[in-house]
C-alpha cells in the first residue's frame, strides 16, 4: 500500500485531482467554511484515485472481452474453412 500523503503535498494532490479541501458546510463560519482536517482530504483523494483506477480496469474489460470475441469468431472461421 501507498504512503498516505500529508500536509502540503496531500493538498496538492488533492487539488490535481479536483477535490474541494473544504470542510463540511455544517462547520461553515461568518468566514466562511474551515479546512478540512487531514484525515478527510486523505480519505477523498483515496476514492478518487479508487474510482479512477476503477474506470481503467472496466476499459480493460471491455477491450478483452472484445477480443475474446474476435478470436472465437476466427477460430469458428479457420474450423469452417477446413471442411
Amino acid at each position: 500500500m501507498a504512503k498516505l500523503l500529508a500536509g502540503d503535498e496531500l493538498k496538492q494532490r488533492a487539488s490535481e485531482l479536483g477535490i474541494s479541501t473544504e470542510g463540511d458546510p455544517i462547520f461553515q463560519s461568518s468566514m466562511g467554511r474551515a479546512p478540512a482536517p487531514e484525515h478527510e482530504l486523505q480519505r477523498r483523494v483515496i476514492e478518487a484515485e479508487r474510482a479512477i483506477r476503477e474506470h481503467r480496469l472496466w476499459i480493460v474489460a471491455l477491450v478483452s472481452a472484445f477480443a475474446s470475441v474476435v478470436s472465437a469468431a476466427t477460430a469458428i472461421i479457420v474450423v469452417l474453412a477446413r471442411r
